[in-house]
């Protein structure tokens, strides 16, 4: 890999960590799609999900303070299995049909948000956090429906973004695991991993105080820009 690619990467690596740990998701929005283009799309994805399991230990340790584990916990079970199940899949599925429904489902979760139908919204959440880890076993991207996933348990933004570190550690890790299995990582890939270390630690901190300086309103603002990012690009991939 040419230097000034390496650089390029470690740069989009370190502003994917910003902006997870700022709005609790949003990583793999950009982290998949630059190292899908560095290293190729499945090994590009199975980096992404070593790197954002790494960094989520980070940001678990980050916002330690505000880890709402009960009320996760099911969303987070859900998410590592999903991961599994889609991780197992990455080769075979088909990945248009699956854009398609991840795209109908957060139109359905929004439109339950806006709405207030608060029984549907706990109802939902299951199935979108499941739905969230099988959409990002094989596509690496699972913000829609995990974000939304979690946004029904109506929680701080600080606990949200506690709850979506827990529920991306377990997703990640299991991909990660799998795609370690399946010998899908280079030494190449390592050597960004080593590489991107340091990174977690300045990225998180750093996304850890924006989340505490821009206030309720800023955060939603946040959350449905990067919502609005993730839609954008399941629509360019169709």
């Amino acid at each position: 890999m040419e230097p000034w690619v390496v650089v390029a990467t470690l740069i989009a690596v370190a502003a994917a960590f910003t902006v997870s740990a700022s709005a609790g998701l949003g990583g793999s929005l950009i982290l998949v799609p630059t190292l899908a283009l560095a290293l190729g799309t499945k090994e590009g994805v199975a980096l992404a999900a070593l790197l954002l399991g790494l960094n989520n230990l980070v940001k678990v340790f980050a916002y330690r303070k505000t880890l709402p584990i009960r009320q996760a916990l099911v969303i987070i079970v859900l998410v590592a299995v999903g991961a599994w199940i889609g991780a197992r899949l990455l080769v075979e599925a088909p990945e248009n049909l699956v854009t398609v429904a991840v795209i109908i489902s957060f139109v359905f979760a929004l439109i339950a948000e806006r709405l207030d139908l608060n029984r549907l919204r706990r109802v939902g959440a299951p199935i979108l956090a499941l739905g969230s880890g099988a959409t990002s076993g094989f596509s690496g991207t699972s913000g829609p429906l995990k974000g939304m996933a979690i946004r029904q348990l109506e929680l701080e933004r600080a606990y949200f973004v506690g709850a979506a570190s827990m529920a991306s550690l377990a997703g990640d890790l299991t991909k990660a695991a799998v795609f370690a299995e399946a010998d899908l990582l280079t030494g190449e890939s390592l050597v960004i991993a080593l590489l991107a270390v340091p990174l977690m630690f300045v990225a998180t901190f750093g996304g850890r105080r924006i989340n505490y300086a821009i206030g309720e309103r800023g955060y939603t603002y946040l959350f449905w820009g990067v919502m609005a990012g993730y839609t954008i690009r399941l629509l360019v991939s169709l």
